[in-house]
């Protein structure tokens, strides 16, 4: 028997030792927003946080999580950083399918956590690891650039008609 600290909550789980945190969290615990991707750790799609760290739960053992904070898609949104990306994310209009943007926001808000005003080069190597099948690689630079600074750059979408 687990408990799991969860976006701020206790969650106990009976599991199994090597079961992938991944799994503990969308089967057991019900916190589906987490996507399993390629299963190896490659992809980004199951990206979590583990005491702020960004961290691949599809290979994470949930015996190896210990007493450590999970911050999940689901609770970022509560963090200073989170929030910003988050609001980054909706103003950019990242999403074209979705599949991968819980992956990459994770990612992203451990970015700005880490580097308050990053370059595009530590944007580069911070989601290098965040695969996205649609290629919406230059609208999340962008949102990642707003999160950091709160105003837009050079790519600016117009959703309601009016001149940006």
């Amino acid at each position: 028997m687990y408990t799991l600290h969860i976006n701020g909550d206790s969650h106990p789980a009976d599991v199994p030792p090597d079961m992938p945190l991944l799994w503990v969290l969308r089967d057991v615990i019900g916190l589906t927003g987490t996507k399993f991707g390629c299963g190896i750790a490659q992809c980004g799609a199951c990206t979590v946080h583990l005491d702020g760290q960004p961290v691949r739960s599809c290979q994470l053992r949930v015996a190896d999580v210990g007493d450590r904070a999970i911050t999940t898609i689901e609770g970022i949104g509560q963090t200073p950083e989170g929030a910003k990306v988050q609001q980054a994310w909706l103003a950019v209009d990242v999403v074209q399918c979705g599949y991968c943007q819980s992956g990459q926001i994770m990612s992203a808000a451990a970015l700005i956590k880490r580097l308050p005003n990053p370059t595009d080069r530590d944007i580069d190597a911070a989601m290098a690891g965040n695969v996205c099948r649609c290629g919406t690689y230059v609208r999340i630079r962008e949102a990642i650039k707003q999160a950091a600074t709160g105003r837009p750059f050079g790519l600016q979408v117009v959703v309601d008609g009016s001149t940006p």
